[in-house]
């Protein structure tokens, strides 16, 4: 199993890939890893589970049979054994990367390098669908960008990400361990305290070069706002996103266009709707399934559209396959702009 294949075939338009391909694909992905990965050997050999059986049905069904075949792996032995789920003699180019640790323990998983290439294809296609970047920045307008984040995946997703706009890139790394936590309890200030060098660098750049494009966590948008009637977009991720942050910050940035995202270590970012009062998030089919869930009569269902549920997540890569259930619960939202498929909304996660 390989990505060249995948990228020839399946994904040659990442916002039309329809569901008789996705269940193809994921069938494909669960018996590679089954045959390939020490944890799916593992479980192949002690629930036996049937392949046949599962993939029965629609795509919800089929989703929900997996997660009532008892295939959720456990998030604590997930953080622990992440080497477990690298298929044996593996032929890519595998890197490992490090979630941010903002909430809890940092945890690590591992890309191929084609999925970057992946995840760039589908956040090209769906910020310009949805927010028209390419109407903004070309040859006449260049983009000017400055990003805040945690070094690994998310560096490398933002650098591909701005340089295929012909943009340029200020980087400013920053420490995020235990960061939330901090900003819950202890307020902005004490946040900022924390990310000290990210302030001076940042009032540094901006001081000097005329951004026109930020991508930062809500709490940081205040170092902005001096500029924000050179700020053309900001794209925003994290803790905050809600409708009364982005009407404040609307009134703060009059001119500038506001994407909202939601970024995990083991697929990247997804690209969201401001849907009224909500915002509404969309996986990057077929790499990465999410539904709200919820338990009835000792069976996980999809929850009804409007309805709020645990996420369930289900990663399938040739290079890794995760199946579990966030600490968090969403809203199920229905097909929204240029994707054809259900997301996910106003995504609420519990601190530990």
């Amino acid at each position: 199993m390989n990505y060249r294949k995948i990228l020839d075939n399946l994904y040659i338009n990442p916002l039309d890939v329809d569901e008789t391909k996705t269940l193809e694909y994921l069938r494909e992905v669960f018996e590679f890893h089954f045959q390939r990965t020490p944890y799916w050997k593992k479980i192949a050999e002690t629930l036996k589970p049937n392949f046949d059986d599962i993939f029965q049905g629609n795509l919800k069904n089929v989703f929900e049979n997996i997660f009532n075949s008892g295939l959720a792996v456990d998030e604590d032995f997930l953080r622990n054994n992440w080497l477990e789920f690298v298929p044996t003699n593996y032929q890519g180019r595998i890197r490992f990367y490090q979630s941010s640790g903002t909430t809890r323990e940092r945890a690590i998983g591992h890309w191929d390098r084609h999925y970057l290439k992946v995840l760039h294809i589908y956040l090209r296609q769906a910020l310009d669908k949805i927010y028209g970047l390419d109407e903004i920045y070309n040859e006449e307008h260049q983009m000017r960008a400055i990003a805040h984040g945690p070094y690994g995946w998310y560096q490398d997703e933002i650098s591909k990400l701005v340089w295929s706009y012909g943009g340029i890139l200020y980087f400013i790394g920053m420490e995020t361990d235990g960061l939330k936590k901090v900003y819950a309890e202890q307020g902005l200030e004490a946040a900022l305290k924390i990310l000290d060098p990210l302030v001076k660098y940042t009032k540094r750049v901006m001081e000097k070069d005329r951004i026109n494009l930020v991508r930062s966590a809500p709490p940081i948008m205040t170092l902005f706002e001096p500029y924000s009637e050179t700020i053309e977009t900001a794209i925003i991720s994290g803790v905050g996103i809600n409708h009364e942050f982005f009407e404040i910050l609307s009134q703060k940035f009059e001119n500038t266009t506001l994407i909202p995202l939601y970024g995990y270590y083991l697929f990247g970012d997804l690209v969201g709707i401001h849907k009224g009062s909500e915002f509404w998030y969309y996986p990057n089919y077929p790499f990465t399934l999410i539904f709200p869930l919820k338990n009835e009569e000792d069976e996980y269902c999809i929850v009804k559209h409007g309805e709020r549920g645990r996420v369930g997540i289900i990663v399938a890569r040739p290079e890794i396959l995760v199946i579990k259930f966030e600490d968090e619960t969403a809203i199920r939202a229905p097909p929204e702009g240029p994707f054809k498929w259900d997301g996910f909304g106003n995504p609420q996660r519990n601190r530990g």
